[in-house]
């Protein structure tokens, strides 16, 4: 402990005259969280690693996929467990949807590590004749790939491609489910994967969607729910950082393209900054492709 405090004392003492502000604090921190991991037993060192790449690592590339990889490349070994208390509302859509569908196919998009899967248990996944995971990040989809061999989920194919212009081997108007579990603020071109899916969707599928969202100031036919300035102000600032995108837009334009089955909304504390910031909004959807009279 003496050596650590030691080393940043010397490092606050001494700053850098090449650093800027914002990078010496960055710097400090880096310093501090990679001091305090030979401390602290092994599921502390993967969450303060995680914590260290939300907070201070520089998100790189010139393409999303070089951006998703710079980003979540490191934290692939303890993604799930923080997430768990970070996206609320995951179980709650996998039980919606689990509770509508009786099989075929379902595409996972920006599904990651596979969690969704694990969330819906042996039953829900085997009942599917064929799961697809669509990412463009391959650490993570590297995670989905050893979590289905543990498994023995041999009818899950992991695909590393983009979620706006994916096509899966059965075609336009065959799939029975697609889900976004907090894929969808990550899209740059969200409006495009929602189009997309709608059109790989069956007659009768389901798209389910769990996300953070902000309201729009004003009133959205079928939206409930009012944030307040700091919420809808604060929140999509803070997540620009790691490319996330919180859109007042999101949810009218899901609603608008889809008829609305089940819809909820909710906010959640952050973990730790959860103490002094508001809850962070966030949502829950599961609609239908909207009768042809009824499309614009």
């Amino acid at each position: 402990m003496y050596s650590l405090l030691s080393h940043l004392f010397r490092l606050a003492a001494s700053p850098s005259p090449t650093l800027s502000p914002l990078r010496w604090a960055a710097a400090m921190l880096s310093s501090l969280f990679r001091s305090l991991s030979s401390l602290l037993p092994a599921r502390w060192r993967s969450e303060l690693g995680v914590l260290y790449h939300i907070l201070c690592h520089r998100v790189v590339g010139s393409s999303h996929k070089e951006r998703l990889q710079s980003f979540y490349g490191a934290q692939a070994d303890g993604y799930d467990d923080f997430r768990r208390r970070l996206l609320h509302g995951r179980e709650q859509l996998v039980e919606a949807v689990g509770s509508r569908t009786s099989g075929g196919i379902w595409v996972d998009m920006g599904g990651g590590t596979g969690a969704n899967l694990e969330m819906a248990g042996d039953r829900l996944v085997m009942s599917f004749a064929r799961i697809y995971i669509v990412d463009l990040c391959g650490p993570l989809l590297q995670k989905a790939r050893e979590r289905c061999a543990l498994r023995g989920w041999h009818h899950v194919v992991c695909i590393e491609a983009d979620a706006t212009s994916w096509m899966p081997d059965e075609g336009f108007g065959r799939i029975d489910l697609i889900t976004f579990s907090y894929s969808l603020t990550m899209i740059p071109n969200w409006f495009d994967a929602i189009d997309h899916a709608v059109k790989l969707l069956e007659p009768n599928g389901l798209l389910g969607v769990v996300d953070f969202y902000v309201s729009r100031k004003y009133a959205t036919e079928g939206s409930e729910a009012r944030h307040s300035y700091v919420q809808r102000s604060l929140w999509p600032y803070y997540f620009s950082h790691d490319d996330v995108n919180l859109s007042p837009d999101h949810l009218p334009y899901l609603l608008s393209k889809l008829q609305s089955l089940e819809l909820s909304e909710s906010a959640a504390g952050l973990p730790y900054l959860g103490l002094l910031l508001p809850p962070v909004p966030y949502y829950v959807f599961v609609g239908s492709p909207r009768p042809l009279h009824d499309k614009d």
